[in-house]
C-alpha cells in the first residue's frame, strides 16, 4: 500500500459509499477544470460523466462540498497536482486528493499520512535518512530516520513543530531573549539552554536531556510541567507527565549512525532497528528476551543483522528482502 493512502480504516468506513475508482476519476475531472481554459466538449464530457452514476455526482458533490479545503492543500501538492501528467508527484499528489474524496474531504485525516506531513514539512527525511540543519538562530537541528519539522522563528519565539519523528536539538544564545519551543502532538518541550533529544511515540513523546534542563508541558494538563536535567529522560502524553529516570548511554548515538544497546531485548532492539530499514523485522517469540549489546551500523542494517547471528543462537530468514525474520538456530545432527 502507497505510505500516502495510510489513513485510519474506521475513519473511512461512513465515507465508503464513493469507491475509490469513482472518487479518483472526479479528482481527475476537477484537476482538469481548475485551469479555467476547458473546451466545450471536455465541459460536456463532464456533465455526461456525473449524469451517468448517482455515484459519480455524488463524488462531485463531495468535492464541492470541501472545495475550501482542496484550495488549501500545500502549495508543493497543488502544484505536483496540476503538473505534467506522467510525474511521479502528480501521481502521488492524484492519490492523496482520492483519498480525501473517500474519506469525506477531511484534511485531519490527510495531515497523518507521511507523505502528506513532508510536503508540508520545512524539512523531512526518509526512512534510513539522517539529516542537519543550521537553525536560523545558530544552534542545530538533526532529523533521524522518517522525521519532519516545521520551524516557527518569530518576534516572540523560537519554535519548532515536530511533526512525527525524532530530533536532536543545540540551542544557542537569543539576542531576543525569545524562548525555544519545540511544540508536538502532546505538548512541548521549552529548551532551558541545552542539548536534547524530542521523539515523538504512538500517544506519547519522549524527552532525553544531554545538556543543560528542559521543561515539559502536557497539551492538555494545564498547569502540569516538569524540569528535567542533564541525564535525565522523561516523557509526557496530552493528558500528563510520565516518571523521570537515567537516560540511556546510548540516546542520540544514532546522529553518528550508531545504534548503541546495552542489555537491551531482542524484540525492542529489532523494532529500533527496523526504523531504519523498509521492510518487515521480527523475531521468533522465543527469542524475544535474548540480551543484546554493542554499537550497530545504522546505514547498514543489514551488517547489524549478521552481527546478532554471530552474537546469539539465531539465524535470519528472509521471505523477501523486505521481509526479514530472526528464528532459532537450527541445531546440527
Amino acid at each position: 500500500m502507497d505510505e500516502e493512502l495510510q489513513l485510519p480504516l474506521g475513519s473511512l468506513v461512513a465515507a465508503a459509499r464513493v469507491a475509490p475508482a469513482v472518487a479518483r476519476r472526479a479528482v481527475q475531472w476537477w484537476l482538469a477544470l481548475q485551469g479555467g481554459d476547458a473546451t466545450a466538449a471536455q465541459l460536456d464530457a463532464w456533465q455526461r460523466w456525473r449524469a451517468e452514476d448517482a455515484e459519480h455526482e455524488r463524488a462531485w458533490q463531495r468535492i464541492e462540498a470541501v472545495s475550501g479545503q482542496l484550495a488549501g492543500i500545500p502549495p508543493p501538492l497543488a502544484s505536483a497536482a496540476l503538473a505534467a501528467p506522467a510525474g511521479a508527484q502528480r501521481r502521488r499528489a492524484v492519490r492523496l486528493l482520492t483519498a480525501l474524496v473517500v474519506a469525506g474531504g477531511s484534511v485531519a485525516l490527510l495531515r497523518q499520512a507521511p507523505v502528506w506531513q513532508s510536503w508540508n514539512a520545512d524539512a523531512s527525511t526518509a526512512t534510513g535518512e539522517r539529516r542537519s540543519l543550521r537553525l536560523p538562530d545558530g544552534g542545530t537541528l538533526v532529523l533521524n530516520t522518517d522525521s519532519a519539522i516545521k520551524l516557527r522563528y518569530d518576534a516572540s519565539a523560537r519554535a519548532v513543530q515536530l511533526l512525527r519523528g525524532e530530533v536532536l536539538l543545540q540551542t544557542a544564545p537569543d539576542a531576543q531573549r525569545r524562548p525555544f519551543l519545540v511544540h508536538t502532538a502532546d505538548g512541548t518541550a521549552r529548551a532551558l539552554g541545552t542539548r536534547f533529544i524530542v521523539r515523538q511515540r504512538d500517544g506519547f513523546v519522549q524527552v532525553g536531556v544531554l545538556e543543560g534542563a528542559v521543561e515539559l508541558r502536557p497539551a492538555a494538563a494545564h498547569g502540569q510541567a516538569r524540569v528535567l536535567q542533564a541525564g535525565e529522560e522523561g516523557s509526557f502524553t496530552r493528558d500528563g507527565l510520565g516518571a523521570a529516570h537515567a537516560l540511556d548511554a546510548g540516546a542520540g548515538a544514532w546522529v553518528d549512525g550508531m545504534l548503541v544497546a546495552a542489555h537491551m531485548r531482542l524484540d525492542a532492539f529489532l523494532l529500533e532497528l527496523s526504523r531504519h530499514r523498509r521492510g518487515h523485522l521480527a523475531c521468533d517469540p522465543a527469542l524475544a528476551h535474548l540480551l543484546v549489546s554493542g554499537a550497530y551500523p545504522l546505514a547498514d542494517t543489514d551488517r547489524a543483522l549478521l552481527a546478532l547471528v554471530e552474537a546469539l543462537p539465531v539465524e535470519l530468514h528472509y521471505l523477501t528482502r523486505f521481509w526479514v525474520t530472526l528464528r532459532p538456530r537450527a541445531t546440527k545432527k
